[in-house]
């Protein structure tokens, strides 16, 4: 007490206060290199916070997250980024928007302004400047790509979420929709739409083409237009039959690479039908047709000698479920379809069902006979065996072929009496169907081109023909 007495004029809080601090510093750089262990700051990530005060809460600054994902974009405003994109091709502005999500999200906008729209949605399918091959092809690469942005741009969106933001985009095209078009048999717009849904749904899964179809059907009422055709007599809805051939092959059919992708989408459209059902569907979307104006010629196949040219879009959609990638299909689904099919509108002549039976190809046409073989329509099948000669003689196809197919059938017979007779049968029906056709020319039925007596020339040499290969084929085995 006296010692502080003695100083107490000597004494200063603050002096004091600042030797403290000094110490104390001094102290800390003399004991930290000596610590063996000290508290860490947790690694923790803690939720940052956007809340900004009102008065900058209607701007963005430079540091925003959505603006740094725009890279050097971010310094030009919206018009000119738009502008920017008025120069790209359609191909380039699809790759920018994977850059980012906030790019993806600009490119979206974009579409949706009407210079993006006057720009990506083209609707020149009926310009007469633009006619042939070069348009075409034009307008079928312009919707793929666009097909291939909007992929891009909605990658993140759920399948249903997508579908409807892009039928937003394209309900203004009335060509794309089922009965937009005054004049669908003239028109690229549903190619194009198919087109561009062939590049959207590529790699997509079946669940996913599933939710596509059943999308497609609710905007088309595509089932209800389909009940109205197969349940009507041939020919009573010409428009609405085109209007279904030209939609279900331009979308849904015409465009895929891979035979797998066909099959499904044919599968979709025919399945949910009776099998009688199928065949006159079938026939609507692959059948002959007019040259003129695209209608539907059901007496084609019933009334006279059908070419090849009618018949092979049909035999290309018949081989296209027998093959092993239609996997809802089976051999005797395909071969029902074929018998169901040759009563539409009703019998077809049967030169036109043994040249669709070689259209088909050899697995198809041994598969159908040998299936009338087990059932015991072995006059069916000789009378058949008769009309493949004709065809092959007709169309210049080598005459051994339908000899070894008749040889190859025959093995399909269980008994040497049933083989015997079915033979007999092929003997009977040539002399037969040559009697037909020598009577009609002694009646004197003739037309302009006179094909009584054509049909009865190429008859008679498709007889001698097809017993010429058996005596070769009978004479080289007993050498």
């Amino acid at each position: 007490m006296s010692w502080m007495k003695a100083n107490k004029k000597k004494f200063c809080p603050a002096k004091t206060e600042l030797l403290t601090a000094r110490f104390m510093n001094r102290g800390r750089r003399m004991t930290y290199p000596a610590r063996t262990s000290y508290t860490l700051i947790p690694n923790q990530k803690y939720r940052r916070s956007y809340r900004r005060s009102s008065k900058f809460s209607s701007t963005l600054d430079a540091d925003s997250p959505s603006l740094s994902t725009l890279g050097n974009f971010k310094a030009l405003p919206l018009e000119i980024f738009q502008m920017v994109l008025e120069y790209l091709p359609v191909k380039d502005i699809s790759m920018l928007s994977m850059v980012s999500k906030t790019i993806g999200s600009r490119l979206i906008n974009y579409i949706s302004t009407p210079t993006g729209n006057r720009r990506l949605l083209r609707q020149d399918f009926h310009n007469p400047e633009l006619s042939g091959c070069r348009k075409g092809s034009s307008m079928l690469e312009h919707y793929k790509s666009l097909g291939l942005l909007l992929k891009r741009c909605t990658l993140l969106l759920p399948t249903k979420e997508r579908l409807r933001y892009i039928h937003k985009i394209l309900s203004e095209i009335s060509c794309f929709k089922f009965s937009g078009c005054s004049d669908p048999f003239h028109c690229l717009g549903l190619q194009c739409y198919g087109v561009f849904l062939q590049t959207l749904t590529a790699g997509w899964d079946e669940l996913e083409c599933h939710r596509v179809y059943n999308f497609l059907c609710e905007l088309s009422n595509l089932p209800r237009r389909v009940q109205a055709v197969v349940g009507s007599k041939p020919g009573s809805a010409r428009k609405l039959e085109l209007r279904i051939r030209i939609f279900c092959r331009s979308v849904l059919l015409n465009h895929w690479i891979h035979r797998s992708d066909s099959a499904f989408w044919l599968t979709r459209i025919l399945k949910p039908w009776p099998m009688v059902n199928q065949a006159r569907l079938l026939y609507i979307l692959f059948g002959p047709a007019s040259n003129l104006d695209g209608h539907v010629v059901w007496q084609k196949t019933t009334d006279g000698p059908a070419d090849e040219t009618s018949l092979k879009g049909l035999a290309d959609a018949i081989k296209l479920l027998y093959d092993t990638e239609a996997k809802e299909w089976t051999a005797d689904d395909v071969i029902s379809l074929l018998d169901e099919l040759a009563v539409v509108p009703r019998d077809w002549l049967l030169e036109n069902s043994a040249r669709l039976l070689i259209l088909c190809g050899n697995n198809i046409c041994f598969t159908f006979m040998a299936s009338k073989a087990v059932n015991g329509r072995a006059i069916e099948l000789a009378r058949l065996v008769v009309f493949l000669a004709l065809v092959c003689e007709k169309d210049l196809y080598c005459m051994d072929w339908a000899v070894k197919m008749m040889q190859k059938v025959c093995k399909v017979f269980s008994t040497s009496g049933e083989r015997n007779n079915f033979l007999q049968g092929v003997e009977n029906s040539f002399a037969h169907i040559i009697m037909d056709a020598l009577q009609s020319v002694i009646s004197g039925e003739h037309d302009e081109e006179d094909s009584s007596f054509l049909n009865l020339f190429h008859l008679v040499n498709a007889q001698a023909n097809f017993h010429k290969e058996i005596l070769y084929l009978a004479m080289s085995n007993s050498m």
